[in-house]
């Protein structure tokens, strides 16, 4: 009886022990960092986190004004400005496509619109890990945007230097990966296209009896404008789009 009770008071310390090292752990933060319990997050982590907000954001209003940031020619359609990527102005005559090469068109666009977020998580990245005692290097480099099947793919090659110590790393390339389909909708779109230079307009169905994961919708205006809108089902992700194409005239 009495071995086991000795087990037992050795039991207790231990756990008090243990209570007592955790909690000074967390009274004091020199303390953790010291023991290597609170790490500095690695610099990849630190850019996706930082961008793949702005990177959505960013991709979801291009998506909806037609692929343009700042849509040049378009038609306002319940508060968002569509670009129009086929349009003609004159009466029965086809359409003529505005933005030859959709999908390099949003790719830049993107690109265009992340430039500030990419340069402000760069030189965030480098204070924090200069606030933490590292010796840093930071030179920056070029962004590259890719439309890909199902997915989005953000290349920034800049490369990032960092040292503490005897313990030097560097890190070259940076990706951020945003799952999106915005390559399948922008394929449909320019197929859509297609038929609007040759035929005025496209049939819903059609791509709809072929794509089950795809939403058409058609919604001619009242100034012969069409309004194309690409849903995909499983994600809700949209793509919308104007055009104006063998219009006809008014009668009277």
């Amino acid at each position: 009886m009495e071995k086991k009770r000795g087990q037992v008071t050795i039991f207790i310390i231990v756990a008090i022990l243990v209570v007592a090292v955790v909690a000074l752990l967390f009274a004091f933060p020199k303390l953790r960092t010291a023991v290597g319990i609170e790490k500095l997050e690695s610099p990849e982590n630190f850019i996706q986190t930082c961008l793949e907000d702005a990177i959505k954001e960013d991709v979801e209003l291009i998506s909806l004004q037609g692929g343009s940031l700042e849509p040049e020619h378009s038609y306002l359609y319940q508060d968002n400005k569509l670009q129009y990527l086929c349009y003609s102005n004159e009466y029965y005559k086809p359409c003529m496509v505005q933005v030859p090469f959709l999908r390099n068109h949003i790719e830049d666009e993107i690109k265009k619109s992340i430039e500030e977020d990419v340069n402000f998580c760069f030189n965030s990245l480098e204070q924090t890990y200069d606030d933490k005692g590292y010796t840093t290097n930071l030179k920056k480099g070029e962004i590259i945007v890719e439309l890909l099947p199902q997915k989005i793919i953000t290349t920034i090659n800049s490369e990032f230097t960092f040292s503490k110590a005897d313990d030097t790393q560097r890190r070259e390339t940076f990706r951020i990966i945003l799952n999106n389909n915005l390559y399948e909708l922008t394929a449909i779109a320019q197929n859509i296209l297609e038929w609007e230079t040759l035929y005025g307009g496209a049939d819903p169905d059609g791509y709809m009896n072929t794509y089950s994961n795809l939403k058409v919708e058609k919604y001619p205006q009242t100034d012969e404008t069409t309004i194309y809108i690409l849903t995909d089902k499983n994600t809700e992700e949209k793509f919308q789009f104007a055009s104006r194409s063998l219009a006809f005239a008014p009668i009277g």
